[in-house]
């Protein structure tokens, strides 16, 4: 079984992780993960440089950015279109059943195809 060997990290790779985790909204967790560290490693690193983790730190409050007062917008809206008349068939020769719906101004090509299916 290979045995597992304890990573080392550079100086310079923990501050730039250190100094990454004093910026402002960002979390120990967030940078540790970013850069593959366990988050109690990283807390470790500040804790043994004196630097106070940002959950502990007094946050400023941070004042949400002004909105713009809601206001009303009217929409049109198109009109509806009104249903358009249709002739609705249930038809049955033999073994054979069609339902058809067919525009009412083609009324006379309808009776047509019907009596062409019906001959």
């Amino acid at each position: 079984i290979p045995r597992r060997r304890r990573r080392t990290h550079s100086e310079a790779f923990k501050q730039s992780v250190i100094s990454a985790c004093s910026a402002p909204g960002v979390s120990v967790a967030g940078v540790a993960l970013a850069n593959g560290l366990n988050a109690n490693q990283v807390r470790r690193w500040l804790r043994e440089r004196g630097v106070e983790p940002p959950s502990r730190r007094g946050r400023e409050a941070v004042s949400p950015a002004p909105t713009a007062e809601p206001r009303f917008v009217p929409v049109t809206l198109a009109p509806e279109a009104e249903p358009r008349p249709v002739i609705r068939l249930d038809v049955q020769r033999g073994a054979a059943r069609l339902k058809l719906e067919w525009p009412i101004e083609a009324a006379d090509a309808c009776g047509a195809w019907l009596r062409q299916w019906l001959a």
